[in-house]
């Protein structure tokens, strides 16, 4: 066997110093999280998201987290039609930054364990250990039956197999077979193995029980929704719980879509153009009866009083104010026991240097950034 020396990765930024993480999400998506018709609105080019990613990683963000789409949600826009693959999104951006984890998002059922193990290596050594595993199972049909299959009832336990594989993959010295209820490999192989070890940092986005088990089983960070800041604490218990069940410790994170503007006004006036009076009303319809027919990620509470939030950001928690406002309520979220957040915007670009300038020193005076 020919054995090529590595040397060890520094630390994941995910490990890095600052108390609350912080990630810029789903720049690889039209639209970014948002369904609105605004001129203005994120368009996802591919220079669109080399700019997003320069900027975030000189601001000092810890991650850049894509979404995974095939098919989009229809409406006026075409809402999320326009996304690119994250294997490759993700080599691409790693090869231009150098500070900032870079993650791929993948559909456990429609990529092969064998693949996403060659490609997630493949990432890590470009990026110098940077590279991160958003792993997902999927709840959208009409993308599955693109691929000619159905999403999995028992998509997690697919998912353990998928995960094992991987991490066999990495750790051997010599080809395997592996025989499992989803997968019959014969002599696998997979080198390079990843920088890290024993594979890259892995998160779930997860609201019900068997997401949960899953990632307190096999991931390092879960995300998770929550309709009010007091009300995610009943979510972070339950991680607890289950990440202990598991002997194991996993950090909680969440997502929010941010508008941020000078003064409260001018913040809440552009949060109701864009995701009230000029949202993508037939893609917000389409978007929501999909999500709560065929996923659990939102309290049912959600559904009702929401629908806002599903056209600014897909039902994430908003951020809307001035830079002291945004700060504060972030802090709020840290001090529940979050470890951190991913964070949309209307158009990256325009908005991402303002959060820096004016948000980011408010946290390092909170003591939640470095």
């Amino acid at each position: 066997m020919v054995t090529r020396p590595q040397v060890p990765p520094p630390a994941h930024p995910l490990r890095g110093p600052a108390t609350f993480k912080l990630g810029v999400f789903s720049t690889n998506a039209d639209g970014g999280l948002a369904l609105t018709t605004v001129p203005e609105r994120w368009r996802a080019t591919w220079p669109d998201n080399v700019e997003a990613a320069r900027i975030a990683d000189e601001a000092g963000f810890d991650f850049f987290l894509p979404i995974a789409r095939w098919a989009g949600f229809g409406g006026k826009t075409r809402a999320r039609e326009w996304s690119f693959e994250t294997f490759t999104w993700a080599a691409g951006i790693a090869a231009l930054t150098s500070r900032i984890a870079v993650f791929s998002t993948v559909h456990v059922p429609l990529v092969h364990p064998i693949y996403a193990a060659k490609a997630l290596a493949t990432v890590d050594h470009i990026s110098g250990g940077r590279a991160g595993l958003n792993i997902v199972c999927g709840w959208n049909p009409t993308e599955f039956a693109m691929f000619g299959t159905t999403p999995d009832e028992r998509g997690y336990d697919r998912a353990s197999e998928w995960i094992e594989v991987i991490e066999r993959a990495y750790a051997a010295d010599e080809p395997f077979d592996f025989d499992g209820a989803y997968y019959s490999l014969k002599g696998v192989v997979s080198k390079p193995a990843s920088l890290q070890q024993p594979r890259p940092v892995t998160m779930n986005a997860a609201f019900g029980g068997p997401g949960r088990d899953f990632a307190s089983r096999h991931c390092d960070f879960l995300f998770s929704t929550f309709t009010d800041i007091a009300d995610g604490r009943r979510h972070l218990a339950d991680i607890a719980t289950r990440a202990q069940a598991a002997g194991r410790e996993v950090g909680a994170y969440t997502v929010c879509h941010v508008v941020c503007r000078n003064t409260q006004a001018e913040a809440e006036d552009a949060y109701e153009r864009y995701a009230l009076r000029d949202a993508d009303h037939e893609a917000v319809d389409n978007h929501m009866a999909g999500k709560k027919q065929f996923s659990q990620s939102h309290d049912e509470r959600a559904y009702q009083e929401y629908r806002q939030r599903f056209a600014g950001g897909a039902g994430s928690y908003p951020l809307v104010g001035t830079p002291r406002q945004v700060a504060d309520t972030i802090a709020s979220i840290a001090a529940e026991g979050w470890s951190g957040a991913a964070l949309t915007f209307l158009n990256y670009t325009d908005e991402l240097p303002f959060f820096a300038e004016k948000v980011f020193p408010l946290l390092k005076d909170a003591g939640l950034r470095t």
